[in-house]
């Protein structure tokens, strides 16, 4: 499924959704986050740019970075899917090559 499409079924509306979601830096470790429903709410924002430290190699560091810089987040994670550039991973995936990086939580409804 290609990112706009899956995004837009998400309820994203940034730059990401309309297919036009371009880097902002050369950095390896320059990612683009995505932040979905509640966490848009927690976060007051659905999307930014920032550039990893080099200790931040897997999903699981990746989650505690985020609770860190966005104290928001801290303790609201547990439950939240990770996709990295539209793949759902696990904790212990590895960020090496990701650009876009989603965060997804619990969905109710049906």
């Amino acid at each position: 499924m290609a990112a706009p499409l899956l995004l837009g079924l998400l309820g994203f509306r940034g730059p990401a959704a309309r297919g036009t979601l371009r880097p902002v830096s050369n950095s390896d470790r320059s990612v683009q986050v995505l932040y979905f429903a509640a966490l848009r709410d927690l976060t007051g924002r659905a999307e930014e740019r920032l550039e990893l430290p080099v200790e931040v190699e897997t999903v699981r560091d990746l989650v505690s970075h985020l609770q860190r810089i966005r104290p928001a987040l801290a303790g609201k994670l547990a439950s939240v899917r990770v996709a990295l550039d539209e793949a759902f991973a696990k904790d212990s995936d590895a960020l090496a090559g990701a650009r876009v990086i989603a965060l997804i939580p619990p969905v109710a409804g049906g």
